[in-house]
């Protein structure tokens, strides 16, 4: 394995501060911190990875993960937005308190997320985009509302998803089903109230007003969440010269008096537009993959601005920036995630398997990959250390993504019906296939098993789970099932 030059001595560098009682560290010592989450993206999607489809342009997204540490086995909590975005914001497995392991985790008041802990460490904290917690959407006094749960300010969506297009007031008005969870549209969310915006596309707004807060000069550092919808559903929707470039056509967007794109669907919602668009049909599945690419180029492009600016206002070389998709691409997107088994919505590897990487100029080396297994839930130990707080919760389930590899780690996941659990080189899981709503895309890769038998896989060997090796393992599948329960047993419901 790859590892940056002079590892163990940049790490001693990084946290002398935090580990030594005789000098604390000062606000001025504090990196700013930006972690940028985005929704759905492929694995072989993300071209931060020597290996990547090669019809994938992300040069700003592979710039920002080649300046420095790219991990080739994260693992997000969930294989959906709601709970992993959860797991990536409180450094727990969340079915800690949620043992149905169901699409609305929720927070528990009791639950301490990064942006708390941060603000209480004299940071500045903001969230710009989406924000979904499984629970109470559209809500300001919610616990899950950013606000709530550490954040000064908040400019965004709190649902699965958000048109990307239609962000006035007008079209909340005339539209009779405008917050959806999935199917939302309308205004943002914005501290106390909301912000219209009567055109523009929401990707290039997140950014604008992203660069907008990094121009604000601030008395002490800052934690800024800048969390895409893109690459998720609607996935069409996309500027024009985006859909030239691959060659693709517009779709109308959504007015209730366009009855006639909803085909068999008369009633004139929103929530109908986006069923008709969400899957394979009305779109073909070649189109499909055209929309996607289009959809992570501008992605792309907008991060590319987003740097630009960060380095304008002299804020790169103290500043942290984490990248992560929040569960692994859509069966239902045209993402592609190779060599991974399926994808989002189960816990095969294309599920829970995701790009990730951390850039911080002057203290990790560029060009460094990590091939050992991390979790998502170890940003929230790293940053609290960085930010000179280290975490002293024992039911955190992360730990410092700048210790050595622990081989013999354990890795445990629970959606719904199956569960998961990850142990050196093998993978337990009784996963079954799940692919929502709808038939996948043709980058879809089909599992080995549609039911919930248990299936063994050595995962260093064989990443696309193709082989099942539980019966010729009987010891490792007893093993691994009951370090699972044993988990389960001494952690559910302790948070």
């Amino acid at each position: 394995m790859k590892i940056f030059t002079n590892f163990y001595l940049i790490v001693v560098l990084a946290f002398v501060s935090c580990n030594s009682p005789k000098k604390k560290t000062t606000l001025d010592e504090k990196p700013n911190i930006i972690l940028i989450v985005v929704d759905d993206q492929g694995y072989a999607d993300f071209t931060g990875f020597d290996e990547h489809d090669s019809e994938v342009k992300n040069p700003n997204i592979s710039n920002l993960a080649k300046s420095g540490l790219t991990f080739t086995q994260a693992y997000t909590t969930a294989p959906v937005c709601s709970p992993s975005r959860v797991g990536i914001l409180t450094g727990k497995n969340q079915f800690r308190w949620d043992p149905q392991a169901s699409w609305g985790p929720g927070l528990p008041d009791s639950v301490l997320t990064i942006a708390e802990l941060l603000q209480k460490e004299g940071y500045a904290t903001a969230r710009i985009g989406k924000n979904d917690l499984g629970r109470n959407f559209h809500k300001h006094n919610a616990r899950e509302y950013p606000l709530k749960h550490g954040y000064d300010e908040f400019l965004g969506f709190c649902a699965h998803a958000h048109d990307y297009w239609l962000l006035s007031d007008e079209i909340k008005s005339i539209t009779k089903d405008p917050n959806g969870t999935s199917a939302a549209l309308g205004p943002l969310m914005h501290n106390e109230g909301v912000k219209e915006y009567k055109e523009g596309y929401l990707t290039d707004i997140l950014t604008n007003e992203a660069i907008d807060y990094l121009k604000v000069k601030k008395e002490k550092p800052f934690f800024l969440t800048l969390s895409y919808n893109s690459v998720h559903h609607l996935i069409h929707e996309v500027p024009k010269k985006y859909l030239d470039m691959y060659e693709v056509g517009e779709i109308n967007n959504y007015h209730p008096d366009n009855l006639e794109e909803f085909g068999s669907h008369k009633s004139g919602s929103y929530s109908a537009y986006y069923d008709k668009y969400s899957r394979l049909g009305a779109i073909k599945d070649d189109d499909m993959r055209k929309y996607y690419l289009a959809n992570l180029h501008c992605l792309d492009d907008n991060i590319g601005k987003f740097m630009n600016a960060l380095d304008a206002e002299n804020l790169r070389e103290n500043t942290i920036i984490i990248f992560i998709s929040d569960n692994g691409g859509s069966p239902l997107t045209g993402a592609n995630n190779y060599p991974l088994t399926a994808g989002k919505y189960s816990l095969w590897e294309g599920g829970i398997r995701v790009p990730m990487s951390i850039s911080w100029q002057g203290k990790i080396d560029p060009n460094q990959i990590r091939n050992d297994y991390v979790s998502a839930a170890d940003i929230f130990p790293t940053l609290s250390k960085i930010a000179g707080k280290p975490t002293t919760d024992k039911t955190i389930d992360g730990r410092d993504l700048f210790l050595p590899e622990d081989s013999d780690r354990l890795l445990v996941w629970k959606w719904q019906k199956t569960w998961a659990a990850r142990k050196g080189d093998w993978k337990l899981t009784n996963s079954n296939e799940n692919n929502w709503k709808g038939e996948p895309s043709s980058r879809y890769i089909k599992p080995i098993s549609d039911d919930l038998s248990l299936k063994l896989f050595n995962i260093n060997n064989d990443p696309g789970e193709r082989t099942n090796l539980a019966d010729s393992n009987p010891e490792i599948v007893k093993k691994l099932q009951s370090e699972y329960e044993n988990w389960c047993t001494e952690n559910i419901g302790k948070f």
